[in-house]
């Protein structure tokens, strides 16, 4: 039953104190009526002409003018309507002007194709709320309304989900005032829910660097003019590729990874993962590196004593033969 029948019946039910004859007369033309006043503007019958009963009565008062039927009652906030109304006329005017931009008539020509998808969109919008309000751990649902990590309860969740917005979409127009209104805030709250949700999944993935969240502490704070950091273990020794973690468990990356060559003097991409970026800039010298100075005692034992020359075997002297 459409929105003109339903008020139609409302009408005639409300009149059933009238002859049969009469009543019949007055409802003779009430379905053109109704069309014309539904085409002439938006909101439903309802809220133009009042309920079925009040236009009844109006009808009761007018029994010897068949044909001629009431106006609808003034509305109650003039100035709102007049408003409305300026808005609706300026989207008509930019409908009909966009609509050739893309290859339509009116840009709501394409629009209305876009519904099924907007019904598909709206319940898994639907399903990921409800996964989302029943989740224990929120942070880490994924794209599927998944609710205690269950695949298959993802899936039947989010398979009701978008049959039940189909089936909504589809008779949306036989609803009544209040059914119609609380879809349109359920939807409201849907649409604020995906782009809240949007944000947080950028906001995540700006912030991702090898599956971890970085941290910066390089904002105006003492150590806003940290270039390089050098991490020294208990015996003074300089630690490579050292990392760096906040009580929350996320890196802290401090300083810039860049490298100036000491010898050509260009700057380069640190090739080292952790800290320092740049060893050769350590402030402190490593003791595994540093050369010993010599003691007094150990240069005099360590200084090698000079080894004698061997002289030449002198020739024999020649003794004299005894005489004889």
């Amino acid at each position: 039953m459409t929105e003109i029948d339903a008020y139609v019946d409302g009408v005639r039910q409300a009149l059933s104190g009238l002859s049969a004859e009469v009543r019949d007369e007055l409802l003779e033309d009430l379905p053109e009526h109704l069309a014309e006043v539904r085409a002439e503007g938006s909101g439903t019958l309802v809220e133009r002409l009042g309920t079925p009963e009040a236009y009844a009565a109006e009808l009761r008062a007018t029994a010897g003018l068949v044909g001629d039927f009431p106006e609808p009652p003034k509305p109650r906030y003039p100035e709102l309507i007049e408003a409305r109304d300026n808005i609706l006329e300026i989207l008509r005017k930019v409908d009909v002007r966009v609509g050739p931009v893309i290859g339509y008539e009116k840009a709501g020509d394409f629009l209305r194709l876009l519904r099924p998808a907007w019904w598909v969109a709206r319940g898994y919008l639907a399903a990921m709320a409800i996964a989302f309000l029943l989740q224990a751990n929120r942070g880490n649902m994924g794209l599927l309304p998944r609710i205690g990590d269950s695949d298959l309860v993802a899936l039947v969740l989010l398979a009701g989900c978008v049959t039940l917005s189909i089936i909504l979409a589809r008779r949306s127009p036989d609803l009544t005032r209040t059914p119609r209104y609380a879809l349109r805030a359920g939807t409201a709250f849907l649409i604020i829910f995906a782009l809240a949700g949007f944000q947080t999944a950028d906001s995540h993935a700006r912030n991702e660097n090898g599956g971890a969240n970085y941290v910066d502490y390089s904002g105006s704070n003492p150590y806003s003019n940290i270039s390089d950091v050098f991490v020294y273990d208990g015996q003074g020794r300089l630690v490579n590729d050292a990392r760096l973690f906040d009580q929350e468990g996320n890196p802290i990356r401090l300083g810039d990874n860049h490298c100036d060559d000491p010898i050509t003097g260009e700057s380069g991409r640190s090739v080292h993962l952790g800290y320092p970026y740049c060893p050769v800039n350590a402030p402190f010298t490593d003791p595994n590196t540093r050369t010993p100075q010599p003691s007094a005692s150990t240069s005099a034992s360590a200084t090698p004593t000079a080894t004698p020359t061997p002289t030449a075997p002198s020739s024999p002297a020649v003794s004299p033969s005894p005489s004889r």
